[in-house]
């Protein structure tokens, strides 16, 4: 079969405003679900880290729920129950067209479908980001958090200047994987009439059934998201210690030496 790829018909006119429209509109929501995912991930980080077991079992039950459900089910609750049950006055005022609510490009973030999907991507990818965290603080060693227990370090300091930088530096690709998966499952936000970049790109090949072209570009730009997206974290992530000694190698050196090394 000889294929006949036909770009102008994706680049130009109605489908590449909708092309730009919906990459954006990803990147948008990839932004603020992932400020609030952070938010939650730090909120669920003290629940674990409080004393008492209220805390810790807030947290295992958010994971638990979260982890183990769909995200699209999560969307689709979001968006058709929950904020169905909001206050009228409420649902009124979200629907209404707002100047002071409209990002560049002319994208409203003040929607119900902007809002379900951001609340709905943050709540699951949280439950994913605490566990990578955690997992890295766990992979700290026990001798070097007893060691700064005896050097007089608070609670606070523990976790400050030896439980984090260690705990990050060895979990921050995971966490980065997270953030990248945040972004990928957007598309999923489709199902709820978001209109994001599958969204768009869907709409194309209704409108000149130039779907190979379409959905071509679609992944292209993805990619190229998640290319820059992973060069940032690498850029801004933790920096394993070099000849500089942090609090924590201070705090390895007084191990080794109560163990005689």
């Amino acid at each position: 079969m000889n294929w006949h790829l036909d770009w102008a018909g994706v680049l130009t006119g109605q489908p590449l405003q909708w092309i730009i429209s919906g990459f954006l509109t990803t990147l948008y929501v990839t932004l603020a679900a992932s400020l609030l995912a952070t938010l939650l991930t730090l909120l669920l980080l003290v629940l674990r880290l409080a004393p008492g077991r209220v805390g810790r079992g807030v947290a295992a039950v958010y994971v638990s729920i979260f982890r183990n459900t769909p995200l699209l089910v999560q969307l689709l609750f979001w968006y058709f129950a929950a904020y169905g049950a909001l206050p009228q006055a409420w649902r009124f005022y979200i629907g209404d067209e707002h100047p002071w609510a409209t990002l560049p490009v002319n994208i409203a973030w003040l929607t119900p479908e902007f809002l379900c999907a951001t609340w709905g991507l943050a709540l699951f990818s949280a439950a994913f980001i605490v566990e990578e965290v955690q997992a890295g603080l766990n992979s700290v060693s026990a001798g070097q958090q007893e060691a700064a227990v005896s050097q007089g370090f608070s609670r606070w300091a523990l976790l400050r200047y030896v439980l984090l930088p260690q705990g990050l530096t060895n979990a921050w690709q995971p966490i980065t994987g997270q953030y990248l998966n945040l972004m990928k499952l957007s598309s999923l936000a489709t199902g709820i009439g978001f209109s994001e970049l599958t969204y768009q790109i869907s709409r194309i090949e209704s409108y000149n059934a130039h779907a190979l072209e379409g959905f071509a570009i679609g992944t292209a730009l993805y990619l190229l998201l998640g290319l820059v997206m992973g060069w940032l974290f690498v850029i801004l992530g933790p920096k394993r210690p070099g000849h500089r000694q942090p609090h924590s190698a201070n705090v390895a050196n007084a191990e080794g030496a109560s163990r005689g090394v």
